[in-house]
């Protein structure tokens, strides 16, 4: 069970939602105790067999997980986590056997993940992220070593091509913290000025709840947007928090959050919002305090 923080880590980098992430690894144990205790014990490395063993659960769950997104109502964002802190022992498990939070789980990086074939996204995350060596990588994607090589150079293709030069994190949380003032004040011009002109803002509601179906492109659209929103949800209450270890905002009535804002900033200016309403998304912010 040692290895179970090591597990979660790796699957919610290959599968971009936690709920997810943890089936996989409890499929996982569930086939480790389903052997005999001599086959256990002729297990050299427990640990690699059980990453080895999630990693093929993950990549059968990232093929399936295609055919159930085209069916996904509006946009499919991945599933947004709070700081390890923030949760609640017992409702929301030891935060001990959560995701450690680092660049690899900003929102920007799995959204790059999402456009990566399985296999690319799996060889990838072990390869570049976990450090696994090319052998072990290609035991469990099936491919030769050689085409793993070719997998993570196409990642890594991807990766550069959407990166962006990301502010310190006490600026981002500044530009966070003047998109809030500048919403919760309904001033369009001082959002449009915190916007990137050519900036994108996703919702995901899941068509559990209201949300804009499409991506809204443009600073000044998303700064209107924003001001019909706080004028049609003024009982609502903005919140910073962190989200996937970078300065992002909540959205709470009654205490319950019920949306989350990850932001992607470049050139003191926002070029993504991502604004998670889907409340199978939010367990784990459900757990989280005021």
């Amino acid at each position: 069970m040692s290895e179970r923080r090591q597990l979660i880590n790796v699957a919610y980098r290959l599968l971009g939602s936690l709920a997810d992430a943890e089936d996989a690894v409890q499929e996982t144990y569930a086939r480790w105790y389903a052997m005999t205790p001599r086959q256990r014990e002729a297990i050299d490395s427990p640990g690699a067999w059980l990453t080895k063993v999630a990693s093929r659960i993950c990549l059968n769950v990232l093929g399936s997980a295609r055919a159930r997104r085209e069916r996904y109502v509006g946009e499919w964002i991945p599933e947004p986590l709070p700081e390890p802190r923030e949760w609640i022992s017992g409702q929301a498990g030891d935060p001990a056997d959560r995701v450690t939070l680092d660049e690899s789980v900003n929102m920007a990086f799995l959204v790059v993940l999402e456009s990566m074939t399985p296999a690319e996204r799996v060889t990838f995350i072990l390869h570049d992220v976990f450090r696994y060596p090319f052998a072990e990588v290609a035991e469990i994607v099936g491919r030769t070593p050689g085409a793993c090589r070719q997998l993570a150079t196409s990642a890594r293709r991807r990766i550069r091509a959407a990166r962006t030069e990301a502010p310190p994190a006490a600026r981002h949380a500044e530009i966070v913290r003047n998109f809030k003032a500048a919403w919760e004040a309904k001033d369009i011009d001082a959002l449009i000025g915190l916007l990137d002109p050519e900036a994108t803002s996703v919702a995901d509601g899941g068509g559990l709840v209201i949300a804009f179906l499409e991506p809204i492109h443009g600073g000044e659209r998303i700064a209107h947007a924003s001001v019909e929103i706080a004028h049609a949800a003024a009982h609502l209450t903005l919140l910073e928090r962190t989200v996937n270890g970078q300065p992002g905002l909540i959205a709470q009535h009654d205490g319950v959050t019920v949306t989350v804002y990850a932001f992607d900033i470049a050139a003191e200016k926002i070029k993504h919002i991502w604004a998670v309403r889907n409340p199978e998304k939010l367990r784990p912010w459900t757990a989280t305090t005021r």
